[in-house]
């Protein structure tokens, strides 16, 4: 579990499991932890390197703004110290338009990849919602931005379940206990880089084979740019999942590690 000293900056990471290498990225606000859920599967078949990206948990948390481009960079960094050439890559998120440009960037270091709500340019909605991203930062209790999250992230029929709504709450309460909260400035740098990621054009020069998620649902990132995405990158497997939202791996927890699982084992 180290620290490494990368692109200028400290960039902590974690493993589980092992096998052939699965870089892991997360998305804006969370540490590499949040995949614990899934990498209590995949761990089974890969060696998982968990990332805390720029700006977040461990890492250091430098005054931005960052680049998508920046923190692919970072992640070249781990791999680079780990002595690894070619790895596959999952990206949620923010993560996702980071495993874009390491692609895009780096291509010789990414054999293939798993792109989660992605985005490949943010239109003028987008860019509002991570302006009061940062606004809900910058004014409200840990637990109360949680809501804001939450809100954004989960579908109706999430918030609609009585177990999961049970889990919601009590996640809102573990929010202002923990011991490593994101600051702003850290906050404000993420977002930064996902307003300014813009490489539509440059997705067609991606050749490692790629597979596309959604949620049908997403109030965040809409499938428009699930879609627009897939259909950019030559040759990529797209699918959607229906009555979800940007936290669909999460509502279709099983469904999901089982599909990725079994797509990355397959290629050839």
């Amino acid at each position: 579990m180290p620290t490494i000293n990368t692109n200028g900056i400290n960039i902590y990471f974690e493993e589980r499991g092992s096998g052939e290498p699965l870089l892991l990225i997360m998305g804006i606000t969370a540490p590499g932890l949040v995949w614990e859920k899934h990498v209590a599967h995949w761990a089974k078949s890969f060696r998982c390197i968990l990332v805390d990206n720029r700006g977040v948990g461990k890492s250091d948390k430098p005054e931005g703004p960052y680049t998508s481009h920046q923190m692919a960079q970072d992640c070249i960094g781990v791999l680079d110290y780990l002595g690894l050439g070619v790895v596959k890559v999952v990206g949620v998120s923010m993560g996702s338009i980071i495993a874009q440009q390491m692609a895009i960037h780096f291509p010789t270091r990414v054999k293939a990849m798993i792109l989660m709500c992605p985005w490949a340019r943010c239109d003028n909605t987008a860019k509002a919602i991570f302006q009061h991203m940062r606004d809900c930062k910058a004014r409200l209790k840990p637990e109360e931005f949680s809501v804001y999250i939450q809100l954004l992230i989960f579908s109706k029929r999430s918030w609609d379940d009585e177990d999961i709504h049970t889990g919601l709450l009590e996640d809102r309460k573990n929010a202002a206990l923990d011991p490593n909260p994101q600051p702003l400035i850290g906050l404000e740098g993420q977002a930064a880089a996902c307003v300014s990621h813009s490489v539509l054009v440059d997705l067609a020069k991606i050749q490692c084979p790629t597979f596309v998620l959604g949620g049908e649902e997403d109030a965040f990132t809409p499938v428009w740019m699930t879609k627009e995405v897939a259909g950019a990158i030559p040759n990529s497997k797209l699918h959607i999942y229906l009555q979800s939202g940007h936290a669909f791996h999460w509502e279709n927890l099983e469904d999901f590690n089982e599909r990725v699982d079994q797509w990355l084992k397959n290629l050839k």
